[in-house]
């Protein structure tokens, strides 16, 4: 009965949480093909910033699925379903002061554009791991493409179903053209002033 939920008023506001961690928090959210990177360069930045005493925490696909998703299979309507509630569990991870890093392939622009209004325009930095198919596959860090293209996994994104490019991204890694290290550092570089800035 939602009409009988009533948000409970607590006194301390994300304002106070990010003043006592000296530091803004938001979201960057890590996009791109499964092989592209997402999570190598996400834990790279988060290295990073803990080194610089930002309080961080990294949302991953294959740690979701295990745990708080684990009822959700492949299909795009769980697909959906996936990526709103990491978006709804980031919300909080932002609420709570921290620098959230969430890396899923996320493959519907209509789903990112929802993390977007759910954790709210300014809390949201996109991040798209620019990878081709092919390099992916050639990569084929977890054995998904070998698998895919034996026909064992369905809905597999980049082979039987499609990825949403983003269109505007705030950052654009090509991979295939540039090192961790580098793109770490233009990630960072991107976000320093936000730290600081009064959102």
């Amino acid at each position: 009965m939602k009409e009988n939920i009533i948000p409970h008023d607590y006194q301390i506001s994300i304002e106070d949480r990010r003043k006592q961690n000296g530091h803004n928090s938001f979201l960057l959210w890590f996009t791109g093909l499964s092989g592209s990177g997402k999570s190598t360069i996400a834990n790279v930045v988060e290295q990073k910033l803990h080194q610089n005493g930002i309080k961080t925490f990294t949302l991953d696909g294959d740690n979701i699925r295990k745990g708080i998703n684990k009822d959700l299979t492949f299909a795009p309507e769980d697909r959906t379903e996936n990526i709103r509630r990491i978006a709804e569990v980031a919300n909080l991870m932002v609420d709570a002061g921290l620098v959230t890093l969430a890396a899923f392939v996320s493959p519907y622009k209509k789903d990112r554009e929802n993390i977007r209004s759910i954790v709210k325009d300014v809390n949201f930095v996109e991040i798209f791991v620019n990878t081709s198919v092919e390099e992916c596959e050639r990569r084929d860090v977890k054995g998904l493409y070998k698998k895919a293209r034996a026909g064992e996994i369905k809905n597999m994104t980049g082979i039987s179903a499609p990825y949403e490019a983003p269109e505007n991204p705030d950052i654009e890694i090509k991979t295939e053209n540039e090192s961790v290290e580098a793109a770490t550092q233009r990630i960072v570089d991107y976000i320093t002033p936000k730290l600081s800035k009064q959102q």
